[in-house]
């Protein structure tokens, strides 16, 4: 153990929304805030905004949604989108070379794509979703669209907070954002299933791309693990009516390091059921280069970060092209090596570059 001993967390901190509604409250809140972002890298978030008779309801469809007939599935699979939004099958991807054992839909905010032909490729990154058959979950789009808007709202407010706990001010991550029709955020419904064999990988030892994760742990399974400075992992098992935040490599880039990514996975759950989760990935503007925003921080701010020390040890590959590249671009290449079957389909050119020599097997982004 090294000097980041003395800061070293053992649990994941449960925060309060609703402190923010007196003002000795948000105080306090932006307190514990900071240093959960600065030390941990994870938060549980309770009394939060998002209606929970909506959380309960898309937790009622999610089992139905992977017992849809597999020629449903197949209907709305990944390949036939060129945003990368649909059907995945068990198995499809890796993480550090071993199988993730999950099968998932990819989701996003309403968009309307803004690309015309002329445009950077990474504008196409961003479109409409792929819905299953109606007459099959009828209700479901509408309930998972109405879900997505909250918590898109509610990680804009949840930014701005941010930006308040490091003295920036309410609009200091403004900066990264478009107008909003010009703006959109990703999620996943993913299933874990109960696995015999030797490995238990859910999901691999990985980091967020991004500014902000929120995730809805929409069944009472334990198997998300953080890692902490010392390299240990700790559990962060569900708990009701909560949203576990999480910072992405973007954010953690753009404050210098203030703010960190955590390394975490996901261990496939044992009993006889599967497990469920629906994370909401926060976005920022395709055309944002992240080396022209690094920010600046008052000492009083910074000084936290000097006692934290570095990582002793990560089991996560960085991402490295957030200093040479526009967000969008840093976030297609991700894709394209996560689903190179989608890739090439749609980005024929991008996937010869990246897989020059072609390509058989599972997609992997780390």
């Amino acid at each position: 153990m090294s000097s980041t001993s003395s800061v070293d967390f053992s649990s994941v901190p449960v925060l309060d929304y609703s402190l923010i509604n007196t003002p000795e409250g948000k105080l306090q809140f932006l307190d514990q805030l900071r240093h959960a972002l600065i030390n941990v890298g994870f938060l549980y978030l309770t009394n939060h905004p998002v209606s929970q008779t909506d959380i309960d309801s898309l937790i009622g469809y999610i089992p139905k949604l992977f017992a849809l007939p597999e020629d449903a599935k197949e209907i709305i699979r990944m390949a036939n989108s060129e945003h990368f939004l649909g059907y995945s099958r068990f198995g499809a991807e890796l993480t550090k070379g071993a199988v993730d054992q999950r099968e998932q839909f990819d989701f996003a905010t309403r968009h309307v794509s803004r690309y015309m032909k002329g445009d950077p490729d990474h504008y196409r990154l961003w479109g409409p979703s792929q819905w299953p058959d109606e007459k099959l979950i009828p209700g479901f789009r509408e309930v998972l669209e109405s879900y997505l808007d909250q918590v898109q709202e509610l990680s804009y407010k949840f930014s701005s907070l941010i930006s308040e706990s490091f003295g920036l001010g309410p609009d200091g991550l403004s900066q990264f954002y478009e107008a909003p029709e010009l703006m959109q955020h990703r999620s996943k419904i993913v299933q874990y299933p109960v696995v015999e064999g030797s490995s238990d990988q859910g999901v691999g030892p990985h980091y967020d791309a991004g500014f902000l994760t929120f995730l809805l742990q929409a069944s009472s399974h334990r198997g998300l693990q953080v890692q902490n400075l010392s390299g240990q992992w700790i559990d962060a098992p569900p708990i009701p009516g909560t949203f576990v935040i999480n910072l992405g490599k973007a954010l953690e880039f753009i404050t210098g390091g203030l703010a960190r990514a955590t390394s975490h996975r996901v261990l496939s759950p044992k009993g006889d059921t599967p497990r469920y989760s629906v994370p909401f990935f926060q976005n920022i503007g395709l055309d944002t280069r992240l080396t022209d925003h690094v920010l600046a921080f008052p000492p009083e701010i910074l000084a936290p970060k000097e006692k934290r020390g570095t990582v002793v040890a990560t089991d996560s590959v960085n991402f490295t092209e957030f200093d040479k590249e526009p967000s969008g671009k840093v976030n297609l290449i991700g894709r394209v090596k996560s689903h190179p079957d989608v890739a090439e389909r749609h980005y024929p050119e991008l996937f010869k570059q990246i897989f020059p020599n072609g390509f058989s097997g599972k997609g992997s982004a780390y």
